[in-house]
Formats: structure tokens, sequence, C-alpha cells
């Protein structure tokens, strides 16, 4: 159940991502401006800008999923500074996940999920999940495209949540 919960979910998300910056690509094209002043944007002077918004999403789906297989994820620097570098580190991060299966998540319901600013504290692989993982990558990621929406991106809701698999 966890990878249902992970995998599927951060892998749409991910190219969603990917797709609104493509957006904000075009935006600065459009207006003659360079990109670089959108990845340094920010909503708040206290908060990360959209490349470290970038780089915690992709951190929150590889590093959770690769605690939860014991999977190694993929290194990444955080020294992105160009829209081309961000989009390498999602697909990057996609391909990961790509390469995991179901199988690859036996047993993590119930895993011991720590790391050093949790001070010796654990969450069960179920709890993690649930309680860090899913709303934490949800919040980099809405954070990602309230700072483009902000700065005069043309997003809106169905940017963010993508396709809908929708049956008839």
């Amino acid at each position: 159940m966890l990878y249902e919960m992970t995998v599927p979910p951060f892998i749409k998300t991910l190219k969603n991502l990917s797709a609104l910056l493509d957006k904000g690509a075009h935006l600065a094209e459009t207006k003659k401006f360079d990109v670089e002043v959108l990845l340094n944007s920010r909503l708040a002077p206290d908060q990360f800008p959209l490349t470290r918004q970038i780089q915690i999403a992709c951190d929150t789906a590889k590093l959770g999923v690769a605690r939860l297989t014991g999977k190694e994820a993929p290194s990444h620097p955080d020294t992105e500074k160009t829209l081309p570098e961000l989009k390498a580190r999602i697909e990057s991060t996609i391909a990961f996940l790509e390469s995991v299966s179901a199988n690859d998540f036996a047993g993590s319901e119930k895993k011991h999920i720590s790391q050093p600013r949790w001070e010796g504290k654990y969450l069960t692989g179920e709890d993690y999940v649930l309680h860090h993982a899913i709303p934490n990558i949800y919040f980099h990621v809405t954070t990602a495209y309230s700072i483009l929406r902000h700065n005069g991106v043309e997003v809106g809701k169905k940017d963010f949540l993508g396709a809908l698999p929708f049956k008839s």
C-alpha cells in the first residue's frame, strides 16, 4: 500500500512540477526577462526560493522512498542554478522512482524511519508516509506553484493536479 501512496503520486507530482517550470520559462521568454528571476523568487524574505523548493520536493520523494525500501537514492549536491539543471534533477528523481517496485516496499509499514533532526525519535514507515513524506512533498510543490503564480505565471489548479484518471 505504501508504494501506491508514494511512488505513482510522487512521479505525477514531479512531472506536474516540471510542467509548471516550463510555463515559467515561457513567461520569461515572452516577457523578455531571465528565468533565473523566477528561480530566485520567494514569497517571503525568510522563505526558501523556488530553486530550493524544487530541490526539497525531489529530496522528499527520493529519500522517502529510499528510506522505506532500502534502495540507494541518486545524489544531488544542491548546486542547481539553472532551469535545465533543475529539470534534470526532477528527471533523475523520477527515473529513480520508476526503478522501484511495489515488492521493494515489503515490510516497510513497520520499518523505523528516523532523521538526525528528529533527535533519536522515529516514525513507523506508515506514519512516515502519512505524516511526513506526503505532506512535505505537497508543501514544497505548492510553495513552488505559489511562487510561480505570484510572479505572473499563468498556472491554475489543473496545472497543479495534472490529468486525473477519469473512468467512463
